[in-house]
Protein backbone atom coordinates (compact mmCIF):
# COMPACT_ATOMS: atom_id res chain seq x y z
CA UNK A 1 0.00 0.00 0.00
CA UNK A 2 3.05 2.55 0.70
CA UNK A 3 4.49 1.51 -2.54
CA UNK A 4 1.19 2.28 -4.46
CA UNK A 5 0.84 5.84 -2.04
CA UNK A 6 4.35 7.12 -2.91
CA UNK A 7 4.12 6.53 -6.35
CA UNK A 8 0.47 8.09 -6.73
CA UNK A 9 2.22 10.98 -5.29
CA UNK A 10 4.92 11.55 -7.82
CA UNK A 11 2.21 10.28 -10.93
CA UNK A 12 -0.28 13.15 -9.64
CA UNK A 13 2.48 15.86 -9.50
CA UNK A 14 3.44 14.90 -13.24
CA UNK A 15 0.28 15.42 -14.65
CA UNK A 16 -0.83 18.61 -12.60
CA UNK A 17 2.94 19.85 -12.95
CA UNK A 18 1.65 19.23 -17.05
CA UNK A 19 -2.16 20.64 -16.78
CA UNK A 20 0.22 23.92 -15.09
CA UNK A 21 2.58 24.15 -18.17
CA UNK A 22 0.38 23.71 -20.71
CA UNK A 23 -3.14 24.66 -20.17
CA UNK A 24 -2.64 27.23 -17.19
CA UNK A 25 0.72 28.56 -19.25
CA UNK A 26 2.84 28.00 -16.18
CA UNK A 27 6.17 26.78 -17.80
CA UNK A 28 8.11 27.22 -14.18
CA UNK A 29 6.04 24.77 -12.29
CA UNK A 30 8.78 22.00 -13.13
CA UNK A 31 11.68 24.64 -11.70
CA UNK A 32 9.45 24.63 -8.56
CA UNK A 33 9.17 21.11 -8.45
CA UNK A 34 12.88 19.94 -8.79
CA UNK A 35 13.44 23.24 -6.30
CA UNK A 36 11.24 21.64 -3.87
CA UNK A 37 12.70 18.02 -4.24
CA UNK A 38 16.13 18.92 -3.34
CA UNK A 39 14.80 21.44 -0.54
CA UNK A 40 12.65 18.91 1.39
CA UNK A 41 15.93 16.52 0.86
CA UNK A 42 17.85 18.87 2.53
CA UNK A 43 14.71 19.59 5.57
CA UNK A 44 14.75 15.69 5.81
CA UNK A 45 18.59 15.80 7.19
CA UNK A 46 18.09 18.92 9.35
CA UNK A 47 15.02 16.86 10.79
CA UNK A 48 16.81 13.77 11.47
CA UNK A 49 19.94 15.86 13.25
CA UNK A 50 17.35 16.68 15.90
CA UNK A 51 15.55 13.31 15.87
CA UNK A 52 18.82 11.75 16.77
CA UNK A 53 19.16 13.35 19.68
CA UNK A 54 15.26 12.92 20.90
CA UNK A 55 15.15 9.53 20.36
CA UNK A 56 19.09 8.56 21.76
CA UNK A 57 17.93 10.76 24.74
CA UNK A 58 14.36 9.02 25.48
CA UNK A 59 15.19 5.94 24.63
CA UNK A 60 18.20 6.15 27.18
CA UNK A 61 15.92 7.20 29.75
CA UNK A 62 13.49 4.30 29.24
CA UNK A 63 16.48 1.84 29.71
CA UNK A 64 16.55 3.15 33.06
CA UNK A 65 12.66 2.98 34.17
CA UNK A 66 13.08 -0.33 32.43
CA UNK A 67 15.57 -1.64 34.61
CA UNK A 68 14.39 0.20 37.67
CA UNK A 69 11.13 -2.09 38.02
CA UNK A 70 8.73 0.67 36.54
CA UNK A 71 7.86 -1.52 33.99
CA UNK A 72 7.09 -4.39 36.26
CA UNK A 73 5.47 -2.71 38.46
CA UNK A 74 3.10 -1.16 35.76
CA UNK A 75 2.33 -4.63 34.82
CA UNK A 76 1.66 -5.45 38.11
CA UNK A 77 -1.29 -2.88 38.31
CA UNK A 78 -2.61 -3.62 35.02
CA UNK A 79 -3.11 -7.35 35.26
CA UNK A 80 -5.95 -6.84 36.64
CA UNK A 81 -7.37 -4.40 34.29
CA UNK A 82 -5.79 -7.01 31.62
CA UNK A 83 -7.31 -9.96 33.39
CA UNK A 84 -10.42 -8.79 32.30
CA UNK A 85 -10.18 -7.48 29.00
CA UNK A 86 -7.78 -10.27 27.98
CA UNK A 87 -8.98 -13.35 29.46
CA UNK A 88 -7.09 -15.27 26.88
CA UNK A 89 -3.93 -14.11 28.17
CA UNK A 90 -3.04 -15.83 31.81
CA UNK A 91 -1.47 -13.48 34.61
CA UNK A 92 1.95 -13.14 34.73
CA UNK A 93 2.23 -14.04 30.57
CA UNK A 94 5.29 -12.21 29.30
CA UNK A 95 2.95 -10.74 26.70
CA UNK A 96 1.71 -8.43 29.50
CA UNK A 97 5.03 -6.71 30.25
CA UNK A 98 5.97 -6.28 26.90
CA UNK A 99 2.16 -5.08 26.26
CA UNK A 100 2.86 -2.69 29.11
CA UNK A 101 6.34 -1.67 27.91
CA UNK A 102 4.81 -0.49 24.26
CA UNK A 103 2.34 1.87 26.19
CA UNK A 104 4.75 3.39 28.01
CA UNK A 105 6.82 3.89 24.36
CA UNK A 106 3.54 5.23 23.26
CA UNK A 107 2.38 7.41 25.60
CA UNK A 108 6.24 8.95 25.82
CA UNK A 109 5.42 9.75 22.00
CA UNK A 110 8.18 7.33 21.07
CA UNK A 111 6.37 5.58 18.24
CA UNK A 112 9.37 4.65 16.41
CA UNK A 113 10.99 3.11 19.30
CA UNK A 114 7.03 1.10 20.10
CA UNK A 115 7.17 -0.55 17.25
CA UNK A 116 9.88 -3.69 18.14
CA UNK A 117 8.37 -3.64 21.68
CA UNK A 118 4.90 -4.17 20.26
CA UNK A 119 6.14 -6.67 17.28
CA UNK A 120 7.49 -9.08 20.35
CA UNK A 121 4.27 -8.30 22.36
CA UNK A 122 2.55 -9.99 19.64
CA UNK A 123 4.41 -12.72 19.22
CA UNK A 124 4.04 -13.40 22.71
CA UNK A 125 0.61 -13.36 22.28
CA UNK A 126 0.55 -15.07 19.31
CA UNK A 127 2.04 -18.58 21.57
CA UNK A 128 -1.44 -17.97 22.61
CA UNK A 129 -3.13 -18.64 19.48
CA UNK A 130 -4.85 -21.86 18.77
CA UNK A 131 -5.55 -20.51 15.07
CA UNK A 132 -2.19 -18.63 14.22
CA UNK A 133 -3.60 -17.61 10.91
CA UNK A 134 -6.92 -15.56 12.59
CA UNK A 135 -6.51 -13.07 15.19
CA UNK A 136 -7.08 -13.74 18.95
CA UNK A 137 -9.61 -10.98 20.96
CA UNK A 138 -6.48 -10.36 22.73
CA UNK A 139 -4.54 -9.53 19.99
CA UNK A 140 -6.99 -7.37 18.37
CA UNK A 141 -7.48 -5.44 21.11
CA UNK A 142 -3.86 -5.22 21.06
CA UNK A 143 -3.67 -3.91 18.13
CA UNK A 144 -6.33 -1.14 18.30
CA UNK A 145 -5.06 0.30 21.74
CA UNK A 146 -1.89 0.37 19.93
CA UNK A 147 -3.64 2.38 16.70
CA UNK A 148 -5.28 4.50 19.08
CA UNK A 149 -1.94 5.56 20.91
CA UNK A 150 -2.49 6.90 23.96
CA UNK A 151 -0.42 9.42 23.96
CA UNK A 152 0.71 11.28 27.44
CA UNK A 153 4.12 12.85 26.53
CA UNK A 154 4.43 13.26 22.84
CA UNK A 155 8.27 14.07 22.83
CA UNK A 156 8.69 13.28 19.18
CA UNK A 157 6.10 15.88 18.24
CA UNK A 158 7.78 18.74 20.25
CA UNK A 159 10.66 17.75 19.00
CA UNK A 160 9.67 18.31 15.24
CA UNK A 161 7.79 21.60 16.63
CA UNK A 162 11.49 22.40 17.98
CA UNK A 163 13.12 21.67 14.87
CA UNK A 164 10.73 24.01 12.78
CA UNK A 165 11.27 26.88 15.24
CA UNK A 166 8.10 26.29 17.60
CA UNK A 167 8.00 29.69 20.59
CA UNK A 168 7.01 26.59 22.43
CA UNK A 169 7.42 23.50 21.30
CA UNK A 170 4.96 21.95 24.38
CA UNK A 171 1.86 24.32 23.39
CA UNK A 172 0.11 21.23 21.75
CA UNK A 173 0.21 19.16 24.94
CA UNK A 174 -2.82 19.65 26.26
CA UNK A 175 -4.89 19.36 22.53
CA UNK A 176 -3.15 15.71 21.97
CA UNK A 177 -3.39 14.49 25.69
CA UNK A 178 -7.79 15.32 25.09
CA UNK A 179 -7.15 14.17 21.40
CA UNK A 180 -5.21 11.16 21.97
CA UNK A 181 -7.75 10.13 25.19
CA UNK A 182 -10.76 10.46 23.00
CA UNK A 183 -9.45 8.55 20.44
CA UNK A 184 -8.40 5.39 22.90
CA UNK A 185 -11.55 5.20 24.77
CA UNK A 186 -13.39 5.15 21.46
CA UNK A 187 -11.28 2.47 20.08
CA UNK A 188 -11.28 0.30 23.76
CA UNK A 189 -15.47 0.71 23.68
CA UNK A 190 -15.52 -0.34 20.22
CA UNK A 191 -13.92 -3.70 20.78
CA UNK A 192 -15.44 -3.78 23.82
CA UNK A 193 -19.07 -3.79 22.12
CA UNK A 194 -17.88 -6.06 19.38
CA UNK A 195 -16.22 -8.76 21.71
CA UNK A 196 -18.76 -8.93 24.07
CA UNK A 197 -16.74 -8.05 27.27
CA UNK A 198 -18.70 -7.81 30.10
CA UNK A 199 -19.02 -4.40 31.51
CA UNK A 200 -21.02 -5.88 35.05
CA UNK A 201 -17.15 -6.18 36.37
CA UNK A 202 -16.29 -4.08 39.66
CA UNK A 203 -12.67 -3.83 38.14
CA UNK A 204 -13.57 -3.37 34.62
CA UNK A 205 -15.88 -0.23 36.12
CA UNK A 206 -13.85 1.41 38.24
CA UNK A 207 -10.93 1.47 35.52
CA UNK A 208 -13.32 2.48 32.64
CA UNK A 209 -15.40 4.97 35.51
CA UNK A 210 -12.48 6.62 36.79
CA UNK A 211 -10.89 7.51 33.34
CA UNK A 212 -14.17 9.03 32.89
CA UNK A 213 -14.40 10.48 35.39
CA UNK A 214 -10.92 12.23 35.55
CA UNK A 215 -11.41 13.12 32.12
CA UNK A 216 -14.92 14.52 32.22
CA UNK A 217 -13.62 16.96 35.56
CA UNK A 218 -10.41 17.93 34.14
CA UNK A 219 -12.56 19.11 30.60
CA UNK A 220 -15.02 20.86 32.90
CA UNK A 221 -11.87 22.89 34.70
CA UNK A 222 -10.06 23.43 31.30
CA UNK A 223 -13.72 25.17 30.24
CA UNK A 224 -13.28 27.87 32.78
CA UNK A 225 -10.30 29.06 31.13
CA UNK A 226 -9.79 31.47 28.41
CA UNK A 227 -7.58 30.25 25.29
CA UNK A 228 -4.31 32.49 26.76
CA UNK A 229 -4.69 30.13 30.12
CA UNK A 230 -5.09 27.46 28.12
CA UNK A 231 -2.01 27.95 25.97
CA UNK A 232 -0.33 28.63 29.16
CA UNK A 233 -1.72 25.75 31.30
CA UNK A 234 -0.58 23.17 27.89
CA UNK A 235 2.91 25.03 28.07
CA UNK A 236 3.65 24.74 32.27
CA UNK A 237 2.15 20.96 31.88
CA UNK A 238 4.04 19.30 29.08
CA UNK A 239 7.52 20.81 30.30
CA UNK A 240 6.86 20.19 33.87
CA UNK A 241 5.90 16.85 32.96
CA UNK A 242 8.37 16.19 30.67
CA UNK A 243 11.29 16.96 33.24
CA UNK A 244 9.38 15.27 35.98
CA UNK A 245 9.51 12.26 34.40
CA UNK A 246 13.33 12.12 33.70
CA UNK A 247 13.59 13.26 37.40
CA UNK A 248 11.42 10.26 38.48
CA UNK A 249 12.97 7.59 35.97
CA UNK A 250 16.45 8.61 37.70
CA UNK A 251 15.51 8.86 41.23
CA UNK A 252 13.71 5.07 40.81
CA UNK A 253 16.97 3.81 39.22
CA UNK A 254 19.32 5.08 42.11
CA UNK A 255 16.98 3.87 44.89
CA UNK A 256 16.89 -0.12 43.12
CA UNK A 257 20.63 0.44 42.81
CA UNK A 258 21.12 0.96 39.16
CA UNK A 259 24.46 2.29 37.44
CA UNK A 260 22.09 4.39 35.59
CA UNK A 261 25.05 6.09 33.57
CA UNK A 262 25.44 2.87 32.15
CA UNK A 263 21.94 1.93 31.54
CA UNK A 264 21.30 5.12 29.68
CA UNK A 265 24.22 4.71 27.55
CA UNK A 266 22.78 0.99 26.57
CA UNK A 267 19.41 2.68 25.72
CA UNK A 268 20.62 5.45 23.81
CA UNK A 269 22.36 3.13 21.61
CA UNK A 270 19.40 1.76 20.68
CA UNK A 271 17.93 4.97 20.03
CA UNK A 272 20.59 5.76 17.96
CA UNK A 273 20.15 2.31 15.84
CA UNK A 274 16.41 3.44 15.22
CA UNK A 275 16.77 6.95 14.30
CA UNK A 276 19.42 6.25 11.51
CA UNK A 277 17.34 3.70 10.04
CA UNK A 278 14.49 6.40 9.02
CA UNK A 279 16.36 8.40 7.08
CA UNK A 280 15.81 7.41 3.95
CA UNK A 281 11.61 6.84 4.51
CA UNK A 282 11.99 10.77 5.86
CA UNK A 283 13.30 11.98 2.63
CA UNK A 284 11.10 9.54 0.74
CA UNK A 285 8.42 10.81 1.94
CA UNK A 286 8.93 14.29 2.11
CA UNK A 287 10.56 14.92 -0.98
CA UNK A 288 7.02 13.43 -2.82
CA UNK A 289 4.72 15.75 -0.77
CA UNK A 290 7.27 18.47 -1.81
CA UNK A 291 6.20 17.41 -5.61
CA UNK A 292 2.55 17.66 -4.35
CA UNK A 293 3.03 20.54 -3.29
CA UNK A 294 4.54 22.36 -5.98
CA UNK A 295 3.00 20.74 -8.91
CA UNK A 296 -0.55 22.45 -7.72
CA UNK A 297 -1.80 19.13 -6.80
CA UNK A 298 -2.31 19.29 -2.99
CA UNK A 299 -3.51 22.90 -3.25
CA UNK A 300 -6.26 21.80 -5.93
CA UNK A 301 -7.24 18.62 -3.40
CA UNK A 302 -7.63 21.14 -0.83
CA UNK A 303 -8.93 23.33 -2.46
CA UNK A 304 -12.26 21.24 -3.58
CA UNK A 305 -12.50 19.94 0.65
CA UNK A 306 -12.39 23.63 1.24
CA UNK A 307 -15.33 24.62 -1.11
CA UNK A 308 -17.45 21.85 0.41
CA UNK A 309 -16.94 22.59 4.00
CA UNK A 310 -17.61 26.67 2.89
CA UNK A 311 -20.76 25.00 1.60
CA UNK A 312 -22.09 23.70 4.57
CA UNK A 313 -20.86 26.63 6.59
CA UNK A 314 -17.96 25.90 8.10
CA UNK A 315 -14.65 27.79 8.76
CA UNK A 316 -12.27 26.23 6.74
CA UNK A 317 -9.04 26.81 8.43
CA UNK A 318 -9.03 23.21 9.16
CA UNK A 319 -8.86 21.93 5.96
CA UNK A 320 -5.19 22.40 5.61
CA UNK A 321 -4.36 19.86 8.04
CA UNK A 322 -6.67 17.29 6.54
CA UNK A 323 -3.80 15.94 4.44
CA UNK A 324 -1.77 14.58 8.08
CA UNK A 325 -5.53 13.50 8.94
CA UNK A 326 -5.90 11.65 5.54
CA UNK A 327 -2.67 9.93 5.33
CA UNK A 328 -2.23 9.20 8.78
CA UNK A 329 -4.38 5.87 8.89
CA UNK A 330 -1.79 4.13 6.17
CA UNK A 331 1.33 5.85 6.58
CA UNK A 332 3.51 7.37 9.93
CA UNK A 333 5.93 8.62 6.97
CA UNK A 334 3.80 10.02 5.19
CA UNK A 335 1.63 11.95 7.87
CA UNK A 336 4.69 13.01 9.55
CA UNK A 337 5.91 14.26 5.90
CA UNK A 338 2.40 15.93 5.83
CA UNK A 339 2.31 17.81 9.21
CA UNK A 340 5.92 19.02 8.64
CA UNK A 341 5.12 20.80 5.24
CA UNK A 342 1.44 22.15 6.50
CA UNK A 343 4.22 23.87 9.42
CA UNK A 344 6.69 24.71 6.29
CA UNK A 345 4.06 26.48 4.30
CA UNK A 346 1.88 28.24 6.89
CA UNK A 347 4.08 28.87 10.23
CA UNK A 348 5.13 26.47 12.98
CA UNK A 349 2.49 28.05 15.49
CA UNK A 350 -0.15 29.25 12.88
CA UNK A 351 -3.71 27.16 13.58
CA UNK A 352 -2.90 25.21 10.60
CA UNK A 353 0.36 24.05 12.15
CA UNK A 354 -0.57 23.30 15.24
CA UNK A 355 -3.60 21.58 13.94
CA UNK A 356 -1.65 19.29 11.65
CA UNK A 357 0.54 18.54 14.60
CA UNK A 358 -2.53 17.56 17.15
CA UNK A 359 -3.99 15.15 14.73
CA UNK A 360 -0.40 13.59 14.19
CA UNK A 361 -0.63 12.87 17.74
CA UNK A 362 -3.72 11.60 18.17
CA UNK A 363 -3.78 8.90 16.34
CA UNK A 364 -1.59 5.80 15.22
CA UNK A 365 -1.09 4.68 11.56
CA UNK A 366 -3.73 1.80 11.55
CA UNK A 367 -2.97 -0.61 8.37
CA UNK A 368 1.08 0.15 8.59
CA UNK A 369 0.52 -0.94 12.16
CA UNK A 370 -2.30 -3.53 10.99
CA UNK A 371 0.08 -4.65 8.39
CA UNK A 372 3.34 -4.89 10.46
CA UNK A 373 1.88 -6.36 13.74
CA UNK A 374 0.04 -9.08 11.40
CA UNK A 375 1.99 -9.63 9.14
CA UNK A 376 5.33 -10.29 11.57
CA UNK A 377 2.87 -13.31 13.02
CA UNK A 378 1.14 -14.17 9.92
CA UNK A 379 -2.06 -13.64 10.75
CA UNK A 380 -4.23 -13.46 7.68
CA UNK A 381 -7.82 -13.14 9.07
CA UNK A 382 -7.81 -9.88 11.21
CA UNK A 383 -11.68 -10.19 12.01
CA UNK A 384 -12.94 -6.59 13.52
CA UNK A 385 -9.97 -4.97 13.97
CA UNK A 386 -9.83 -2.74 11.40
CA UNK A 387 -13.32 -1.23 11.66
CA UNK A 388 -12.23 -0.85 15.09
CA UNK A 389 -9.66 0.73 14.66
CA UNK A 390 -11.11 2.61 12.34
CA UNK A 391 -13.20 4.08 14.76
CA UNK A 392 -10.21 5.23 16.92
CA UNK A 393 -9.27 6.87 14.12
CA UNK A 394 -11.99 9.16 13.59
CA UNK A 395 -12.93 9.67 16.89
CA UNK A 396 -9.19 10.83 17.50
CA UNK A 397 -8.78 13.07 14.35
CA UNK A 398 -12.45 14.60 15.01
CA UNK A 399 -11.16 15.57 18.52
CA UNK A 400 -7.97 17.15 17.18
CA UNK A 401 -10.10 19.11 15.35
CA UNK A 402 -12.52 19.96 17.87
CA UNK A 403 -9.74 20.58 21.01
CA UNK A 404 -7.62 23.34 18.10
CA UNK A 405 -11.10 25.01 17.82
CA UNK A 406 -11.23 25.46 21.85
CA UNK A 407 -7.83 25.70 22.31
CA UNK A 408 -6.38 28.26 19.34
CA UNK A 409 -9.62 29.75 18.09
Amino acid sequence: MLNTLWLAFFLIGAVSGLYHWLVLADPDVFARIVQSLFGMAELSVSIMVLLFGTLTLWLGFLRIAEAAGLVDVLSRWLSPLFARLMPGVPRGHPALGLITLNFAANGLGLDNAATPIGLKAMRALQTLNPRPDTATNAQILFLVLNTSSLTLLPVTIFMYRAQQGAADPTLVFLPILLATAASSLAGLLAVIAVQRIKLADTVLLLWLGATIVLLSLFMAFLATLSATALAALSSLLGNLTLFGLIIAFLIAGAWKKVAVYDAFVEGAKEGFDVAKSLLPYLVAMLCAIGVMRASGALDALLDALRWLASTGGLDTRFIDAMPTALTKPFSGSASRAMMLETMQHFGVDSFQGLLAATVQGSTETTFYVLAVYFGAVGIQRVRHAVGCALVADAAGIGAAIAVCYWFFG
